[in-house]
């Protein structure tokens, strides 16, 4: 076929078609950050028309998180240096949150001067999604630690997962009994089967009951149907009893029952159902102190306990606290869009010397707070929660205790170095040739902290 040159498109035209076919949202804007183009893309990603968007400024279409702080085009527009992949999230027509991918740079006329800039944005909600199924799919990589009993903890994981025997899982609230618990049944075979969480604490006894082991048709005057249990639903696969401490006498006979036999019985009916369940139960609760009291029974206890899990309080373990910072700031600025560099050496001090009575939980609540106040690259001390802050450091506690001679001599000579470098203890840890957190344990220990002897 001849070449037909009356028919084909011009420069301007190919340009106008490359920019309405690309799936990237992309728009331009003069000096004042007024639209001035955008593209089909644009409006499917943001909900709104080119007619509504144009002569707008672009903080009015977007509505991004960032857009009179970090705006990734104004700054281009000062400084004329291109910007790419900033990832920040942007509020369509609806309202609704959509994270997206920006790339900008700067606009010039024929002469090389500058007339506007053009942004490239990729909706990366689709990637996000996968990145939340993957995260919520790999509970381990959650399980991070630099603490001696959690690494041998950690270690028992892979082990445990592939035996079937009953675990207890003891520690207190907050400090990631159900975490550990979700990571043994994704590593155990029963990893495609339910898992399945009840907190027995929740409910009241005769509601317990019928969550666990279900109920026939007319057990009971609202029993319009027959009810399986949580067992039942949890065939082949894994349940936690969650709080389990604070079960009733009553039915912890019944779930003895099913860990000699497993079988269970609905409420209502005459028959056994078989069930293949594996078991792993939590408590906040001395187990061993609720036995002697009467409260729990002590043949139940020693059928959970095949193996037992005692998870440490966050107070005893202060090496994992930065580790963890890291860890929820670096979630936190995924979830919510924002770009958080880190805590402050004040911060750090603070939660390094907090008590933590809420553990890993109350932890993560105080960052996801501070979140929602820090409008800057770092997080200072008044962004935590008000009781974190007013409360003291729990390491003047150790002060009274007695030493032997090597801790006073180990105890003077950080305290030398601390006072002579200004109790910067980045340096002095580095003096030392220690973590930084070892170094906090240390002064814990030995009840070093200023204006004490």
């Amino acid at each position: 076929m001849p070449f037909d040159q009356k028919n084909t498109p011009t420069f301007n035209e190919i340009n106008d078609l490359i920019f309405e076919s690309i799936t990237e949202g992309v728009f331009s804007t003069d000096k004042n950050c007024r639209v001035t183009s955008f593209n089909r893309a644009a409006e499917e990603i943001s909900g709104f028309s080119r007619e509504e968007a144009i002569g707008q400024f672009c903080f009015d279409i977007f509505r991004t998180d960032l857009c009179h702080t970090r705006c990734a085009l104004r700054n281009t527009l000062e400084n004329g240096k291109p910007i790419s992949n900033f990832k920040v999230n942007i509020l369509n027509r609806n309202g609704v949150k959509i994270p997206i991918s920006v790339s900008t740079s700067i606009l010039r006329d024929r002469e090389g001067g500058p007339r506007g800039a053009v942004e490239i944005f990729r909706d990366l909600s689709a990637m996000e999604e996968l990145r939340k199924q993957l995260q919520a799919a790999d509970q381990v990589e959650k399980l991070a630690s630099r603490n001696r009993e959690m690494q041998e903890i950690f270690n028992l994981i892979p082990d445990v997962a592939e035996s079937d025997c009953n675990v207890l899982i003891q520690g207190p609230s907050g400090s990631g009994k159900e975490l550990l618990a979700r990571a043994i049944h994704k590593l155990s075979s029963r990893r495609d089967r339910p898992y399945i969480r009840v907190n027995c604490a929740a409910l009241p006894e005769t509601l317990l009951e019928s969550e666990l082991f279900g109920y026939v048709k007319g057990a009971f005057t609202d029993a319009k149907r027959d009810k399986p249990g949580r067992f039942v639903v949890a065939d082949q696969g894994t349940i936690l009893l969650d709080e389990i401490g604070d079960m009733p006498l009553s039915l912890q006979a019944k779930l003895l029952r099913v860990l000699q036999d497993g079988e269970i019985q609905p409420l209502g009916s005459t028959k056994s159902t078989h069930v293949d369940v594996r078991v792993i139960a939590s408590t906040h609760n001395d187990v061993k102190n609720m036995i002697e009291e009467g409260l729990f029974r002590g043949d139940l206890f020693y059928r959970l306990k095949v193996i037992n899990i005692e998870i440490p309080p966050l107070r005893r373990r202060p090496e994992d606290i930065p580790l963890l910072v890291d860890f929820f700031i670096q979630r936190f600025n995924a979830q919510q869009g924002k770009r958080i560099e880190g805590i402050s050496e004040e911060v750090l001090d603070h939660v390094m010397n907090y008590d933590f009575p809420g553990n890993v939980r109350e932890l993560e609540n105080a960052i996801e707070h501070a979140f929602v106040l820090c409008k800057e690259d770092v997080i200072q001390l008044h962004h935590l929660p008000r009781d974190m802050r007013e409360s003291g450091p729990h390491a003047a506690a150790f002060s009274s205790r007695p030493r032997n001679p090597v801790e006073t001599a180990e105890a003077k000579v950080i305290k030398d170095l601390l006072e002579r470098h200004r109790w910067n203890k980045a340096k002095v840890s580095e003096i030392l040739g220690i973590h930084r957190t070892t170094l906090w344990r240390k002064m814990q220990k030995l009840g070093i902290g200023r204006g004490q002897d």
